[in-house]
């Protein structure tokens, strides 16, 4: 009898061991963003002919501009559509790591056609797969630069934050990004 009831509750205690690891397993995962297929290509914009030297100085004024007027020390560069460098300025005071930094953002832009936000906003929402892109800079401040519809180069600037280095991109992009 002893025999019989301690195998029926072994038995038992098995059976609701398992039921309940059965119970808790997880759901199946959501589906995957990066499995989407979009209707269209985004990014697409052709690449034009490549932005002129005086034209990429002008761009270098108005940024500096932009960050005098906000006491920010700062590295611009433009690249043509080829991410080729055709104009740079370090203003007096900024840091000489954001030299590369500037550079590195207006080629990414311009490589990519996209801001390079989208990368630092992909990186913080855990799609590391950017990790993987040649050549591609995970932070905010360079901007494409297009007139036509085409790309015609791109603007980068580093040494403040990310959102100076942004926002003073912003202000030479907006006199060709209309």
């Amino acid at each position: 009898m002893k025999f019989r009831t301690l195998t029926a509750i072994a038995l038992t205690t098995g059976f609701l061991a398992a039921s309940a690891a059965y119970a808790q397993q997880p759901a199946a995962p959501p589906p995957n963003p990066l499995d989407v297929i979009p209707d269209k290509m985004p990014f697409s914009e052709p690449y034009g002919p490549p932005i002129s030297m005086d034209r990429a100085q002008a761009l270098i004024q108005v940024a500096v501009g932009e960050a005098k007027k906000r006491g920010w020390a700062m590295n611009v560069s433009v690249v043509d559509s080829g991410s080729n460098l055709v104009a740079f300025a370090r203003m007096d005071g900024a840091q000489l790591a954001s030299i590369s930094i500037s550079q590195h953002k207006a080629r990414t832009a311009a490589k990519y056609r996209r801001v390079t936000k989208i990368f630092e906003d992909a990186m913080q929402h855990g799609v590391i797969y950017v990790e993987t892109l040649d050549d591609v800079i995970a932070s905010r401040g360079g901007i494409p630069l297009i007139e036509d519809g085409k790309i015609i180069g791109a603007v980068g600037c580093s040494g403040g934050t990310g959102s100076q280095d942004e926002a003073t991109c912003a202000a030479a992009a907006s006199t060709i990004n209309k």
